[in-house]
């Protein structure tokens, strides 16, 4: 069944610019109400005023900030039907020399602690409307090993590995649990490596594509599954190997 956005509410975290501006746009253009959570508060406010959204100041690092952007939600749109729990930076070091122990502990907190703290605010909320969706954005990093950010690739894993055991936890409850995973996309976080990647003729995704598969996600049925986003391929669930039972 299609996904019709008119009407319902979906929370965005990260969603000031990037993916979450763009899925933002979007459900707006759907019909649906937002709450846009982010720390950039002039981006943030001036796309919330775009789309007559809700914007809150959130820092997905902290467990309360969460809670007041879904209480945000209820408060001014009655509930909430999505969460886009699409927070995230880039590490950028390795466990070498560059290795920054504050740089670390802020890319894990944003990048899994913000998914669970997101998860952990957002069910109460969806319980009430009878069910509905969470999606978190993960990472190709979370399916496939990244030399070049390692610690990147370490929170996306996990985030993986959440998504895919949230997925039967709730089931029964008609929330759905899921993550995008898309390759390097043109967005700021990738301002880092751009240079890099536009010289080794790594092809890099169209935000409109993640988007795209972000609405794949929300038209399709399953749950605990992880969608890949690579150019030139359609965005599907990515069909994991079982692991071998005890004899």
């Amino acid at each position: 069944m299609a996904f019709e956005g008119a009407g319902k509410v979906a929370l965005i975290t990260g969603g000031s610019n990037g993916i979450g501006a763009a899925v933002a746009r979007r459900l707006a253009e759907q019909g649906a109400h937002l709450v846009l959570a982010d720390v950039d508060r002039e981006r943030g406010g001036a796309l919330a005023k775009e789309l007559d959204a809700a914007f809150v100041r959130c820092d997905v690092r902290e467990p309360d900030d969460s809670k007041a952007a879904v209480a945000t939600a209820v408060e001014r749109f009655g509930g909430l039907d999505l969460a886009f729990l699409n927070a995230g930076v880039a590490s950028g070091f390795t466990l070498g020399d560059d290795f920054d122990v504050e740089r670390y502990r802020r890319a894990m907190a944003v990048n899994l602690d913000g998914v669970v703290y997101g998860v952990h605010a957002a069910l109460p909320a969806l319980r009430a409307r009878g069910g509905g969706d969470i999606i978190a954005t993960a990472s190709m990093a979370g399916l496939t090993p990244i030399p070049l950010d390692p610690v990147y690739g370490a929170n996306k894993t996990a985030v993986v590995g959440l998504v895919r055991s949230l997925g039967p936890a709730y089931a029964a409850e008609n929330i759905r649990v899921n993550a995008l995973c898309p390759s390097f996309a043109h967005t700021d976080i990738i301002d880092h490596i751009r240079d890099h990647l536009v010289s080794t003729n790594f092809p890099i995704l169209e935000v409109s594509a993640v988007v795209d598969a972000f609405l794949g996600i929300l038209n399709a049925e399953g749950t605990g599954e992880a969608w890949f986003v690579v150019p030139g391929r359609p965005s599907e669930p990515f069909k994991f190997r079982g692991v071998p039972g005890p004899r």
